[in-house]
């Protein structure tokens, strides 16, 4: 097979939590731009409606959802509403997730529990259901979305979010026990890991410290809109089929 047809999506369908806006919407469009069918789902579906609508320029079929993925019948009535639809799920990608910053002595619980449900409960949730389906199947890619957090620690002048960053070093771990679980049935479990980028989450974040992070980053500079593509398609296409259990620090080094 010639190398780029490896990396080619025709006809693939994708599930991309969150998939509206930043990060989640920017693997979209890598997605789609390599030809794969794309679902989008969110508990709010606006701004997932809006992008679903924008990626069909593409030629591809795209879809927005309603779905909260702390609550497994709505993760089940997608799953059924999509195959309906499409016909199969070939792509899995984990990408909602949410914040709370504070110094750990300060931490609400409400917060902790917040974060916790949603980075690692709902990520967990969405790969048992849907990992289910592609078992069923007999092959699935599942890509996970830690964070450079999850990798390393550090200091509160940087970060003080311990909640998020105990919940994508979690991530980590789920992503290598699916992978060791999973891989007789033809699924390959892995994660990204991306540094810091502009999205509404980071914004007020990068106003603050973006020059710290550039500082503390080898390659000087924080991600753009393409930065987290080539990988999202790596590891969505066949060209990632004998890689399974691993994570990708997309992040400039930072996580080093």
């Amino acid at each position: 097979m010639n190398v780029l047809e490896l990396f080619k999506l025709e006809g693939k369908v994708a599930i991309i939590t969150g998939g509206g806006q930043g990060l989640g919407k920017q693997i979209a469009t890598a997605l789609a731009e390599a030809g794969c069918n794309i679902v989008l789902c969110s508990r709010k579906i606006e701004t997932c409606a809006d992008t679903a609508y924008r990626l069909m320029n593409y030629d591809v079929k795209a879809k927005a959802y309603k779905c909260d993925i702390t609550k497994e019948e709505e993760i089940q009535s997608l799953i059924d509403n999509v195959i309906k639809e499409f016909g199969k799920i070939d792509i899995l990608v984990n990408n909602s997730g949410t914040n709370w910053a504070a110094p750990v002595e300060e931490m609400p619980l409400v917060g902790w529990e917040k974060v916790i449900k949603v980075n690692l409960t709902g990520t967990f949730l969405t790969a048992k259901i849907i990992g289910k389906k592609m078992i069923e199947q007999g092959f699935g890619k599942i890509i996970n979305i830690s964070s450079c957090a999850g990798l390393r620690v550090d200091p509160p002048e940087i970060l003080d979010a311990v909640g998020y960053s105990t919940s994508k070093a979690a991530v980590v771990h789920l992503t290598k026990d699916l992978a060791m679980k999973w891989g007789k049935h033809g699924i390959n479990v892995n994660a990204l890991a991306p540094g810091y980028f502009p999205t509404k989450m980071t914004m007020a974040f990068l106003e603050e410290k973006g020059e710290m992070v550039m500082e503390r980053s080898p390659l000087k500079r924080i991600g753009d809109d393409n930065s987290l593509k080539g990988a999202a398609i790596f590891l969505a296409s066949d060209a990632s089929d004998f890689v399974t259990g691993q994570v990708l620090a997309v992040d400039g080094g930072f996580s080093l």
